[in-house]
């Protein structure tokens, strides 16, 4: 490269040329071969009312099918130029440093040693949108994203939102979309526009109208308020309260733990979620009308707890230097993304049998193992042991997989058991099975029967002592009528 093959990048501003900083104008006016990424916008107007002159840029965009392919001819350009005529000034709107791809990869390519780069700043469109709305961009947390590649992540760092190059319809439509997924339809939302100019608008439409009463131009942003709700902030903050209460002066028993003793706690947590699982609707959330009921909010209280157990483990693992929450979070993500071929590739499974066997093949692959059934977790209560074991089978097409086959097993297991054979076992399984071909697990069957049970002993026990009835000296005959009893009264 020669020394010479220079690009000198300037920020025109969010407007007009008494927002385009002094080394800026210096650069356009003593640099002889000058590009700007458009002519559509204001600052360029009133540059070539003065007579200066540039060689836009713009019909790259209409020579290229995707604006990534446009960005990355406008740096070859830009290139190849800076190379036959020494040095080349390039204009970009608002601020070279703020949702500029083509000063990316100007920088991409002067550490390939393709041209020296110069970067003069500019007054950012975001830095007029702060003013304008008032909104300390530190203070609050904010965030600028770009209107073309919005996703649901972008949403949950908290702050307020801005978004910018909503410059037509469909891109109102298509983040109208994403929003909707996380902010309420009411959501108030600041549209801004020509900021700076003597036509600027600033006005709030609710998210719910926000594609039929916009009419975007180049210079339309979006402003969303920070959520609450938003997921980032919230686990930031479980992250740094568990490292606080580690550290010295903290809590002394958090200080103390270690994995082995957190062990039970974990284990206890998990149950205790499962327990008020069990008293949510079978069907929820689907058709659920308890969704506010008092079920949900233990729910989320014993989540709370078992997440916390999960933070915990992953700050001490960050302490001994192996890994941190960032890297479990980011860890079953890519397994998810990896395990769902059908979803996130070119592997077809149309059905949840064929979701299952992609599956187990594709865990079987990633722990190197020879065997499908060799991973299963040997503490796991027999039941659920048993029920995984015929999850893996039935992916190989082993077990049986039908209401009528598993029953039919149950029927030859009671044969032999009452033959006098050593069967239980059998039996045992094909109980599993059949709640398996009821898209449900034995585990779960059992305990939610011993919960009925429960609750119908204790209907009873009270019927008793209503009665002033002694179960221990009660006939089996009278026990068993205080138990029909019980069976069918409201009373507990």
């Amino acid at each position: 490269m020669a020394a010479t093959s220079r690009v000198v990048v300037v920020g025109l501003g969010p407007a007009g040329v008494d927002l385009l900083v002094p080394a800026a104008r210096r650069a356009l006016e003593e640099i002889p071969v000058r590009y700007v990424r458009t002519a559509r916008h204001p600052a360029i107007t009133e540059l070539i009312a003065q007579g200066w002159a540039g060689d836009a840029l713009d019909d790259h965009y209409e020579q290229s099918e995707n604006l990534e392919d446009t960005y990355a001819k406008i740096v070859a350009t830009l290139c190849q130029q800076a190379k036959i005529h020494g040095t080349v000034a390039y204009a970009v709107p608002g601020s070279p440093a703020v949702a500029e791809r083509t000063v990316v990869l100007l920088h991409e390519a002067a550490v390939a040693g393709l041209i020296d780069l110069q970067v003069i700043p500019g007054v950012s469109f975001a830095e007029a949108a702060w003013v304008r709305a008032g909104i300390d961009p530190i203070a609050t947390g904010a965030q600028v994203v770009d209107g073309r590649d919005l996703t649901a992540s972008d949403l949950e760092l908290g702050g307020p939102l801005l978004i910018a190059q909503c410059d037509h319809r469909l891109v109102i439509a298509d983040v109208a979309v994403t929003l909707l997924d996380r902010y309420e339809p009411e959501t108030a939302v600041t549209v801004l526009q020509r900021l700076g100019l003597p036509d600027e608008s600033v006005t709030q439409v609710a998210l719910s109208e926000l594609v039929r009463q916009v009419e975007p131009d180049h210079l339309t942003s979006l402003l969303l308020p920070a959520r609450r709700s938003a997921i980032g902030p919230a686990m930031i903050e479980l992250v740094a309260l568990t490292e606080l209460l580690r550290r010295p002066g903290g809590c002394p028993w958090d200080a103390e733990q270690t994995h082995s003793s957190l062990t039970r706690y974990l284990l206890e947590e998990a149950y205790e979620v499962v327990e008020v699982l069990d008293q949510l609707p079978a069907d929820a959330p689907t058709g659920s009308s308890a969704t506010s009921g008092p079920a949900y909010a233990a729910l989320a209280d014993e989540l709370g707890d078992l997440l916390y157990q999960i933070v915990f483990h992953a700050v001490l693992a960050q302490e001994a230097g192996a890994f941190d929450f960032s890297d479990v979070v980011q860890g079953v993500h890519d397994k998810l993304v990896r395990r769902h071929p059908h979803v996130f590739g070119s592997v077809e499974a149309d059905t949840t049998a064929a979701v299952m066997t992609n599956w187990e093949q594709i865990k079987k692959t990633e722990k190197g193992s020879d065997s499908i059934v060799s991973g299963i977790t040997p503490g796991l209560p027999a039941l659920l042991y048993a029920n995984k074991l015929m999850r893996k089978a039935a992916s190989v097409g082993l077990a049986v997989d039908t209401r009528e086959s598993a029953l039919a097993s149950a029927d030859l297991a009671l044969q032999a058991l009452r033959a006098g054979d050593d069967a239980l076992g059998d039996l045992l399984v094909a109980a599993v099975v059949l709640a398996r071909t009821q898209d449900s697990d034995a585990e779960s069957v059992l305990r939610q029967w011993s919960q009925k049970y429960v609750l119908q002993f204790m209907a009873m026990e009270k019927i008793a002592k209503e009665q002033n009835l002694d179960l221990t000296k009660l006939s089996p005959t009278e026990i068993g009528d205080l138990w029909a009893k019980a069976g069918t009264t409201d009373s507990i």
